[in-house]
């Protein structure tokens, strides 16, 4: 199984939607591969209470996802072997997590390889309202998944 890591600062809101989503829509759209998500910086998140935002989870009920927000894991830290094992990686907005790659992981040979991580440009909700980022998300994992699908990746 290949897997894609979904990054964003907190691993509340963004990454965790996106993680959700696609190991819903996998099966079909994306076989052979599986997602899981990491905060770069979880210790940013000190306004994230519970495991994971409630826009998020509202908005995967209504796209038929429905998560038990008692068992819902909390936030992960993204720590220098789970860049290892992905297969690729998606960190959320570039803006804000290259900088907090290139301070916090600099020695990572992945950050280099530009195959190997993309970044999109979704806002936090401090910029953009769950109502518009999420949809950008779904959008850009269809795209994501297409590519995903049509080609196998390199071994680790």
């Amino acid at each position: 199984m290949n897997t894609i890591l979904f990054l964003c600062t907190g691993n509340y809101y963004r990454s965790r939607f996106a993680e959700e989503m696609f190991n819903f829509a996998a099966p079909v759209d994306c076989p052979g591969w599986t997602a899981v998500s990491r905060g770069i910086a979880v210790d940013l998140g000190i306004n994230n209470v519970g495991p994971i935002a409630r826009s998020a989870l509202e908005a995967l009920q209504t796209r038929g996802i429905d998560l038990d927000p008692r068992l819902t894991r909390m936030p992960l830290q993204l720590e220098i072997a789970d860049l290892n094992l992905a297969h690729h990686i998606v960190a959320l907005k570039k803006a804000e997590h290259l900088p907090l790659m290139q301070e916090r992981f600099p020695s990572w040979p992945g950050m280099i390889d530009p195959g190997r991580i993309e970044y999109w440009h979704i806002d936090d909700t401090d910029r953009m309202v769950p109502e518009q980022a999420l949809p950008l998300i779904a959008e850009q994992l269809q795209g994501l998944m297409k590519r995903l699908s049509s080609k196998s990746p390199e071994p680790l």
